[in-house]
């Protein structure tokens, strides 16, 4: 089996396959239908390159000790091999497009190329331009704004650089096509990460009027303010930056919220139609049938949840993302050579009910992509890690979730109804783990970002289908170490109650198991 990964930038679950009511997504709901899609599946961390070294190599940020942007593992933390070197020393031709690594010191400025690659990685020459003054403003003068859609053809080169991402890899598939050789491409796409930069005419799908407020746009009383990011990329955008808004709570005008979901949707839309135009070259050169697709994303982005934008926290909106698996002849059944199993959808179009082939409910983390793809693929999945793992090249801290895809549905909900002691359910169920830094327990300028050095607390987020538990605890960036004696602050959310996680009751309910559950998963 060949393997494509799909990793959107900053793409929570709007999808309509999700059952987003007003997103227009039909390609990657195509996909869907022939998926089976993860409904709770979470980031271990929701910034980009900390989330991308952890899932491609299959550790979690303490253990690659990424929680910026400003080391590499391989000499930071261990030599640790990754999900697409492991591929390609079993023989396959491993290829990156776009951002798939976060480019930078993080991945050694060369997108961990040649430890992780066959040939050096693809990025689109447009993406320079990304925060450059293109988006026109109403008196007609070009602006670096938040909210950019743009007549494609006045952009640098009259691309985009999603654009040129699927034409390159459109390119590679034709070209491995030739060659008979099997593959790991590995296409990321840039939106609709900020700048919402995107072609104008998506705008159309999505007016004004039908776009609504998040349900919960007030920052939750009961907040730990240590919990809060305050947004600090977004306030330096040309047309935030105008609105003046007081720092850090300060809510943006309803008119200009709905203006950045309006055009968070139109940047999804986008993005879709160049998942379309891939899929459907995978139908082209005729390997559908033998190639297995994940698709996914770093992390999610908050809309306005809790007063808050953008990432850089624990809750949901921050840290779940979209996860489906299509593996022919086990998601769905193969199609006969020459048949299509993913022809482009256009979203202007196309109004489609599809639904997911499978819609799995357990709680799973995309640290557990590299061993999944490693069975999928028939390759000896690498060996959990010990408690200590730095001097192991090849290990993985997450399970393969391969039994969730594999499973009939009759057999999953047998599992998970076979269980009475709700102590013993709620230590053998599964969970995901993610964390995030602060510099201090309040707001400030850094606390989105905060550099290794500056690392004050750090907070470890439990998620089990039944709730959130967050403790935000004392850290020392010198020793990479957190005190779970210097509790700074807690959250709990029960989900079925409180689904968007806006009345934390960790101060009025014991929560000594959900502790010790915490300090248990985080040691092992």
């Amino acid at each position: 089996m060949n393997i494509l990964l799909i990793v959107v930038d900053d793409l929570r679950p709007v999808l309509s396959c999700y059952g987003d009511k007003l997103v227009k997504s039909p390609n990657i709901d195509q996909l869907a239908s022939h998926s089976v899609v993860f409904s709770n599946a979470y980031a271990q961390q929701a910034v980009c390159a900390p989330s991308r070294v952890s899932f491609l190599t299959g550790r979690r940020p303490d253990t690659t000790r990424l929680y910026d942007f400003y080391s590499y593992w391989r000499v930071h933390a261990g030599n640790y091999s990754t999900m697409p070197q492991y591929f390609k020393e079993n023989g396959y031709m491993t290829l990156s497009v776009g951002k798939v690594f976060h480019p930078g010191v993080s991945s050694n400025y060369s997108d961990d190329y040649p430890y992780s690659w066959s040939i050096p990685p693809f990025h689109p020459s447009a993406e320079k331009y990304e925060n450059y003054k293109t988006c026109r403003g109403k008196d007609g003068k070009l602006y670096a704004n938040l909210v950019c859609p743009v007549d494609v053809t006045e952009m640098p080169s009259g691309t985009l650089p999603d654009i040129q991402s699927t034409e390159e890899a459109i390119r590679l598939l034709n070209a491995v096509k030739t060659n008979k050789q099997k593959f790991f491409l590995a296409v990321g796409y840039h939106k609709p990460h900020i700048p919402l930069r995107y072609p104008q005419e998506f705008l159309k799908l999505y007016p004004l009027e039908n776009i609504t407020l998040a349900p919960d746009p007030w920052v939750p009383e009961k907040l730990p303010s240590v919990a809060y990011n305050p947004w600090t990329d977004i306030r330096q955008r040309d047309d935030v930056e105008a609105l003046n808004v007081s720092f850090p709570y300060g809510p943006l005008p309803d008119d200009f919220q709905r203006q950045i979901r309006q055009s968070y949707y139109a940047a999804v839309s986008y993005v879709d139609t160049q998942v379309g135009l891939l899929l459907n070259a995978l139908d082209d050169v005729g390997l559908s049938n033998n190639t297995i697709v994940v698709f996914t994303a770093d992390h999610g982005w908050s809309l306005g949840e809790h007063g808050e934008w953008a990432k850089y926290s624990n809750f949901d909106v921050a840290t779940r993302v979209p996860l489906m698996f299509y593996v022919p002849g086990m998601t769905t059944s193969s199609v006969n050579q020459g048949g299509r199993v993913f022809p482009y959808l256009d979203p202007f179009s196309h109004i489609l009910g599809l639904v997911p082939q499978g819609r799995r409910k357990e709680v799973v983390e995309l640290v557990s992509l590299f061993p999944t793809l490693a069975e999928l693929a028939g390759l000896q999945v690498p060996p959990v890690c010990p408690e200590t793992s730095f001097h192991v090249a090849l290990c993985t801290e997450g399970a393969s979730i391969v039994r969730y895809i594999n499973a009939s549905k009759e057999k999953v909900e047998e599992e998970e109804g076979g269980c009475d002691d709700t102590y013993r359910c709620f230590n053998e169920e599964p969970v995901a783990l993610s964390q995030y830094p602060r510099p201090a327990d309040t707001p400030q300028w850094n606390s989105d970002k905060p550099k290794l050095k500056d690392i004050r607390i750090m907070g470890y987020s439990m998620r089990t289908v039944a709730c959130r538990y967050t403790v935000w605890v004392g850290f020392n960036p010198s020793n990479f170490s957190a005190d779970f004696e210097d509790v700074h602050a807690g959250e709990l959310y029960m989900v079925e109650t409180d689904p968007n996680q806006d009345y934390n009751i960790y101060n009025n309910t014991s929560h000594g198991v959900f502790f010790k559950k915490i300090l248990g998963l985080l040691k092992h």
